[in-house]
């Protein structure tokens, strides 16, 4: 058994799989074993807090969650790290995205989500509601005083890299864009990433990150898998992924997080 203290999951396209769903008596069992050897398990994604809290429904005080790409952290019960966009950058960053009509964004604060009436379509409004179960509609978001995590732009599919190279050259501020590819791209703070969530946790907790496993698929994995001193990317990552993370196991929808923890963990 490797003697891991610390394992960190992406979610979608990862962890879990393409209907939402994980085996959660080998969860548990998993869980359980890491309990006792004194390891630790957190969620790292991109995605909103509250929509993570609730695929791990009763056990949101037992595992640890670096949501929104670092920008917000919880410790079991306790929230030890949340960041915030400086207001001009927020108003900068609404200019450029005003200026490219074919971009559809939310923009994910600290207490809710929100997108702006008339600029979002409402299928699509609906479909976000899949990554973010607290999300409501504004008239502007410039009106909106909920302290900024981050924005998430959905583009043209075909377009991706295309406006992630573009969002790179353009935006200042201190932001920096991330993408898992279809579209998503994720407008992040300066130095808020998955790894830089996971290091304020290894530092509260007192681990080595070469003591600490990772699992992803996407670009914005990447800081982590290299964090860490055993990364895994599943079957369905990129190459650039796999390259980062050293290791391959099996794709999500082989349930290969838990088959390789069963591995580590001796199960």
């Amino acid at each position: 058994m490797a003697d891991i203290k610390m394992v960190a999951v992406d979610v979608d396209g990862t962890f879990i799989r393409r209907d939402y769903s994980f085996d959660v008596d080998r969860f548990k069992r998993i869980l359980d074993r890491m309990d006792a050897v004194g390891a630790q398990f957190v969620i790292a994604s991109g995605n909103q807090y509250w929509q993570l809290r609730d695929y791990f429904p009763g056990y949101d005080e037992r595992i640890s969650f670096v949501a929104e790409n670092g920008a917000y952290v919880k410790d079991h019960a306790d929230v030890v790290f949340t960041a915030q966009m400086d207001p001009d950058v927020v108003r900068g960053t609404l200019d450029w995205i005003d200026a490219h009509p074919d971009i559809e964004n939310v923009m994910s604060c600290l207490d809710c989500a929100y997108a702006e009436r008339g600029r979002m379509r409402e299928w699509f409004f609906e479909f976000m509601r899949t990554y973010y179960h607290r999300l409501e509609w504004v008239d502007s978001l410039r009106d909106v005083t909920d302290p900024v995590l981050k924005f998430a732009l959905s583009v043209p599919e075909e377009q991706t890299m295309a406006y992630y190279e573009q969002i790179r050259a353009s935006l200042t501020g201190g932001l920096v864009p991330t993408t898992s590819g279809h579209g998503a791209i994720d407008l992040i703070i300066e130095g808020n990433h998955k790894a830089s969530g996971l290091a304020r946790l290894a530092q509260r907790w007192g681990f080595d990150p070469r003591d600490c496993a990772a699992f992803g698929d996407g670009g914005n994995d990447i800081e982590m898998l290299r964090w860490v001193g055993h990364g895994y990317a599943v079957a369905n990552a990129s190459d650039e992924v796999k390259a980062a993370a050293g290791n391959v196991c099996p794709s999500n929808e082989d349930q290969g997080v838990l088959t390789t923890l069963e591995e580590l963990f001796g199960l």
